[in-house]
This record gives C-alpha cells, structure tokens and sequence, in this order.
C-alpha cells in the first residue's frame, strides 16, 4: 500500500496542520484525510505544492508499507 506520508513532514519541518491548510487554502477537512491516508488520489499540482512548501521531493511524500 502507498501511504502519503505528510503528518511526519511537516514534524520534521516544525509545522502544523493548520499551517498546512492556510498554506494550501484547502478545507482543513481535506487535509485531515490527507494526513490520516483516506483520499483515494492525490492531484499533481497538490503534490507539486506540498514539496515546494516543505522542501522535499515526491518521493519523501510517499512511503510503501506492506498492509
């Protein structure tokens, strides 16, 4: 399974969720399921944004588990 990894991030990098959904100007909703892996996909600009934003690749976005 690939899991977006983004609440390990944005620790990483001192950040809250909050910061997240100012930043991203989405529904704190959206990031709540973001964070929590229940969206079904994700959009490239969405991704795009998230590595600008915390100074990573997509690579780091993501993590495969074997669940």
């Amino acid at each position: 399974m690939i899991k977006l990894d983004v609440l390990r991030l944005l620790e990483e990098k001192g950040k809250t969720k909050y910061w997240l959904y100012k930043q991203l100007g989405m529904r704190d909703q959206n990031i709540n399921r973001m964070g929590n892996n229940q969206t079904k996909s994700i959009r490239y600009e969405t991704m795009k944004t998230l590595c600008l934003l915390l100074d990573c690749t997509p690579n780091a976005l993501f993590r495969i588990t074997k669940e």
